[in-house]
């Protein structure tokens, strides 16, 4: 029996919102062209999250893939799925990465960090003052971006005349409109700078996330502990993931207030916190919208009788999840910081074992500027109608080209 044509993901990701009832209509998961690659676009949260904390599910593509190795050569995505780090990684080489990266998110070195990103926001904002009343400031350049690049980098070690690079090419990984030819030429660029990063640090170690991998790279002198190739690809892990996916939370949280003043209100009066918008942004708009990839370690049947065959790709399609109605009811596509929810309210950072280790620094910074931004400038008006914004051009990064936002009121 031939299967129906799979649903083709559109590579610009214009209306995500459209395309993910399409999704989800048909059913709990949708086969798709995710760039010419065949996947099952997970949607059902249910499902979903059985599927992220089940042993039949891998992200080794080269382990559990039989298209890897022609994929690898002309798929865009490639780097998703080629990379060698905890992302990529299954069963006990999954936990043997993770506990080497996990001591940099620990919670005393988080806390740690909150002084340094309030000084951040702090002097972010004393540069927004400087915007004459009525003009518009783009948001998303001279604050969503900055933030997570200076703290990432911090927590990196990343050399401030190497930052502005990294988040160009950082863009490019996250693009979903590169050709093959562009891409490669991206990761090739962004793998030298990777390799001036160890340099610098292997030189100059300090107190720096970089510096304890080399560490335990170099403890052992044929470097079994962690080959070159895994730390290359931890420290392109923690950069990349900790910087565009906490712009696109402060790009689309900023955005949410200003269309919803309501629920701004709601944080104004009290009856909710920073945390409840940033939780509720995140369920509604989260920063990536598809995970590529997983796959199938054995057959694995679905709720409607269809079976996911052992080999086959798997799509982790969150944005969709997030707004199921089976989840949130009819109001899933309303954005309501007083929602309450039993259990975990959102996907937006996965779930088992993949949970992001990020995430508590991501709500950190966000909390910190959300909060210091809307009582700096509590006139804050977007400059733009809210359908004019433009959504990057990306079926994964889910956030705005520009933000343009009218501090205050025009002078007279």
């Amino acid at each position: 029996m031939l299967q129906p044509k799979p649903f083709v993901l559109d590579p610009t990701g214009a209306d995500p919102h459209t395309e993910d009832r399409t999704l989800r209509a048909h059913g709990p998961a949708a086969r798709v062209d995710i760039l010419g690659v065949t996947a099952w676009s997970v949607t059902d949260p249910a499902l979903l999250k059985k599927l992220l904390t089940s042993p039949d599910v891998s992200k080794d593509a080269r382990r559990h893939w039989p298209e890897f190795a022609d994929v690898i050569q002309t798929w865009p995505l490639a780097l998703w799925v080629a990379v060698e780090n905890m992302f990529t990684a299954y069963g006990g080489e999954h936990r043997r990465l993770r506990r080497l990266v996990a001591p940099a998110f620990s919670a005393r070195r988080i806390a740690a960090l909150e002084k340094r990103v309030e000084e951040i926001v702090t002097a972010l904002l004393d540069d927004l003052e400087d915007t004459e009343p009525g003009e518009p400031a783009d948001l998303r350049e001279r604050f969503a971006y900055p933030l997570p690049i200076q703290v990432i980098s911090h927590l990196m070690g990343l050399p401030e005349d190497q930052r502005q690079d990294f988040r160009a090419l950082v863009d490019g990984v996250f693009s979903t409109t590169l050709t093959p030819e562009q891409a490669t030429a991206n990761t090739t660029r962004l793998y030298a700078v990777l390799d001036n990063l160890i340099a610098t640090r292997r030189a100059d170690p300090g107190d720096d996330m970089t510096s304890l991998l080399i560490a335990a790279r170099d403890e052992e002198g044929d470097g079994s502990a962690l080959p070159e190739s895994e730390l290359r690809d931890t420290l392109l892990l923690m950069i990349s993931a900790g910087y565009e996916t906490t712009v696109n939370l402060i790009d689309q949280a900023v955005t949410a207030l200003l269309t919803h003043p309501e629920q701004l209100d709601h944080v104004r009066c009290g009856r909710a916190t920073w945390s409840d918008v940033v939780e509720e942004t995140l369920r509604l708009e989260p920063a990536v919208k598809h995970v590529p990839l997983r796959y199938a370690v054995r057959n694995i049947p679905l709720p409607d009788g269809r079976i996911i065959r052992e080999g086959e790709a798997i799509l982790a399609s969150y944005a969709a999840a997030n707004r199921h109605p089976d989840w949130h009811g009819e109001s899933a596509d309303n954005f309501d910081i007083t929602r309450r929810s039993p259990g975990p309210e959102h996907l937006a950072f996965g779930h088992g074992i993949h949970f992001c280790l990020g995430a508590p620094l991501a709500r950190l910074e966000a909390v910190v500027a959300l909060e210091a931004f809307f009582r700096r400038f509590p006139d804050a008006e977007l400059a733009v109608a809210a359908e004019q914004l433009q959504l990057v051009p990306s079926l994964i990064s889910n956030g705005h080209q520009y933000l343009p936002v009218r501090l205050r009121p025009a002078a007279g």
